[in-house]
């Protein structure tokens, strides 16, 4: 049987079905994760594009995302409309896209986001053009955000550079690309971006660096502002000029790269003609924008969006003001100034020599002693108790209740008129008339004039013991130079939105005749003397004024006071620690600045006489006995220690005409003051209780606690008062 060979099957090559075994493995595995990459990428791209929608949904609205701002901006003007300062950041006027220059346009997309147009919030070109650079240098040069991304980041998220921070600025510029126009987004972004100096938004960048609105750049200004975004206080105008413009010229470069202008335009911008707005620092008017503005609390407390508060701030007066104290305050001693309009209008407020040293507001809120310009509050309680500025007195030493009261050089002139006596601030002559028609009337008619601060009654009041402020001095002699009416210093005029809309508006207060007119008149003519003739002839501006000294015991306080032609004016000066100041007199350095600043806020106006003719009422020329029955309610006086009587202790003893003995509250300083009653006096006692005499020529005339006045002309005679030692005894300051 024959044998039949078959054909020996190969083995199989161990090594290549290793190989094949471990390829088909690899490429399973290459295969897995691309599908799972791809899936989790799918996941990954629904999970963002469902966060997308659902953050654009929750967006705010483009009106609500204009408004938007990171504080309160608030604009304070002057009366002619000029910026005095502005807090908080400012966002200027919204300027819209097609107000905004092309150049500032082009610029800010060349230099911030070149794709701006291309990409959808997020520029994945960008991102890796930021990190091969970051590679290439060790140092990130170059940022991958977006126009977008940086406007989310500004509207919404902080400058935090954390990874979870990075997602959501990408997330919220995908959702806001979603919800807004590209032309929206850039009016978002050049209205909003932040330019240094607390400057936000190209209208206030352009204010700010160029002085005029953001709608009138040009290629150069625009430039400029392009190129603060990336280091906003590096390359600031108005911190290094140089580095601005060095900055700007690479903007320049990079436009006509982008292709946003031509190299001819590029080669004929000049940089180095912009001009640059002066920058505006720590002035004077602080002082009166922070008396100003605190009031806003009361005016609009609820108010968050950006306003304009105009005031009533006369910036030639104030600059007058600020020269004026400058140039004649002693060294080492501080001043304030304080002047108002006929209506109360602040036009000036001058609270020291310095703003940027010393803050404090010495024109509203330091209390100091005024000395004898305190006596215009003592002439008229005497104007008002029947006294003329014709009337004879007698200037001489006196004592009263023990105070001895002496004229400065100690000298004293005899008989002499009350014009006289004011003119020349009678120490002597200012207390009789206070002892005659009372003490507590001359608090009561400093507190009918606004006088705020307490007052005491005792007798050295008379000559201004009491502490006052500057502003409250000021609002009395403004009240005298409205006849008598009252008067309430104010400083804003109105306030408005950034629009222009009206949120607030002054309105005049009602007027109240403080005193008779032809007080205010007899008052006048006297201060008109003060200044003609008497202690302030250094305050004299080639037109007619009216005003008073003040000058305090050891020269520690100098004051003048005074008005014309509608405007006025107070000048204070001393030192903060109340130290005396050789030489200080309100007659001197305090005359010689309110002169210097009067001239030039009355510069353009109509010289006005004063009104001093003396209309008197029929009371004084014929007294009749009905005149005189008036409701002793409003009336008050003070027992012999100078001390206002409590109306609910008064006493009721009766004379012989069964008059009684009324009374009035006191001030306790707890109080806020007397009320507005007119003061007692002793002329009213005098004729309630029958007291009354023949002058010589058969009229009745007035008596008062034993003391007789006298008729123009007439031959003065001292009489004793009660309480009252004439004579040469001992005298103090």
């Amino acid at each position: 049987m024959a044998r039949r060979d078959t054909p020996r099957r190969p083995e199989p090559d161990r090594r290549s079905s290793r190989s094949e075994r471990e390829g088909s493995f690899l490429g399973r595995m290459m295969r897995r994760l691309i599908v799972w990459g791809g899936g989790f990428a799918l996941l990954g791209a629904l999970g963002v594009a469902v966060a997308v929608l659902i953050t654009a949904r929750s967006l705010p609205g483009y009106e609500r995302l204009k408004s938007s701002q990171a504080g309160q901006m608030i604009v304070v003007r002057a009366n002619d409309g000029s910026e005095i300062v502005t807090l908080g950041p400012s966002y200027g006027k919204w300027v819209p896209y097609s107000r905004i220059p092309q150049v500032m346009k082009d610029a800010m997309i060349s230099v911030e986001d070149r794709r701006f147009r291309d990409h959808w919030g997020v520029d994945p070109i960008g991102i890796v053009r930021s990190v091969m650079v970051r590679f290439e240098t060790g140092r990130w040069r170059q940022g991958g955000s977006t126009i977008t991304q940086q406007l989310a980041r500004n509207i919404f998220l902080n400058n935090s550079r954390t990874f979870d921070r990075k997602i959501r600025e990408a997330v919220l510029a995908m959702a806001i690309e979603s919800k807004f126009t590209k032309n929206q987004i850039l009016e978002l972004y050049l209205n909003k971006v932040y330019f240094g100096g607390g400057a936000y938004g190209v209208d206030s960048a352009a204010r700010k660096f160029f002085g005029h609105p953001g709608d009138q750049l040009s290629l150069e200004e625009a430039a400029i502002i392009a190129g603060l975004v990336k280091a906003p206080s590096h390359y600031s105008p108005t911190a290094d000029a140089q580095a601005a413009v060095d900055r700007a010229a690479v903007v320049i470069q990079t436009m006509q790269a982008a292709g946003a202008i031509t190299p001819a335009e590029a080669a004929a911008a000049n940089l180095k003609a912009v001009k640059l707005a002066p920058e505006q620092g720590q002035n004077s008017a602080r002082y009166f924008t922070d008396w100003v503005l605190p009031q806003l609390d009361l005016l609009l407390p609820d108010i968050e969006q950006p306003i304009e508060v105009w005031t009533t701030l006369d910036p030639v007066a104030q600059r007058a003001a600020t020269s004026s104290l400058q140039g004649n305050v002693p060294s080492g001693v501080q001043g304030a100034l304080v002047s108002v309009d006929r209506d109360g209008g602040v036009l000036a407020m001058v609270g020291g020599t310095d703003y940027v040293t010393s803050n404090y507001n010495r024109a509203v809120n330091a209390v100091r002693q005024p000395g004898s310009a305190w006596k215009l509050f003592v002439y008229l309680a005497a104007l008002e108790a029947g006294y003329t500025p014709d009337d004879r007195v007698v200037d001489e030493p006196v004592t009263i209740q023990g105070w001895s009261p002496r004229n400065s050089g100690g000298t004293y002139a005899g008989p002499i008129d009350v014009r006289t006596a004011f003119a020349y601030s009678k120490n002597t002559v200012a207390a009789q008339l206070g002892n005659e028609v009372g003490f507590g009337a001359v608090a009561n008619m400093a507190r009918r004039f606004g006088i705020s601060t307490p007052i005491n009654t005792q007798p050295s009041m008379v000559l201004g013991t009491s502490d006052v402020r500057v502003i409250d001095m000021v609002r009395a002699f403004a009240e005298v130079q409205a006849k008598g009416t009252s008067v309430v210093p104010y400083g804003i005029r109105k306030v408005t939105t950034t629009d222009g809309e009206v949120l607030y508006s002054h309105r005049p207060d009602t007027q109240q005749q403080l005193v008779p007119t032809y007080v205010a008149a007899a008052i006048t003519d006297l201060l008109q003397t003060a200044v003609s003739t008497g202690t302030g002839r250094a305050a004299q501006i080639g037109r007619p004024v009216a005003g008073k000294t003040g000058t305090t015991s050891s020269n520690k306080d100098g004051w003048f006071l005074g008005f014309s032609s509608g405007i006025t004016t107070g000048v204070w000066m001393g030192r903060d620690d109340a130290k005396p100041v050789p030489g200080l007199q309100g007659g001197t350095a305090p005359a010689r600045a309110f002169a210097a600043y009067m001239k030039v806020a009355t510069a353009k106006r109509p010289v006005e006489k004063f009104e001093t003719e003396l209309k008197l009422p029929q009371w004084q020329l014929e007294p009749d006995d009905e005149v005189l029955q008036n409701n002793p309610d409003d009336y008050f006086y003070v027992d012999p220690n100078g001390n206002v009587v409590d109306q609910g202790g008064r006493r009721q003893q009766q004379d012989g005409q069964g008059a009684p003995d009324q009374g009035v509250p006191v001030d306790d300083g707890s109080s806020g003051g007397y009320g507005a009653a007119p003061a007692a006096n002793d002329d009213f006692l005098d004729r309630a209780t029958g007291q009354q005499q023949p002058d010589p020529a058969g009229r009745q005339r007035p008596m008062s606690s034993g003391a007789t006045r006298y008729p123009p002309g007439g031959s003065p005679r001292p009489l004793p008062q009660v309480g009252v030692t004439r004579g040469s005894g001992p005298s103090t300051p």
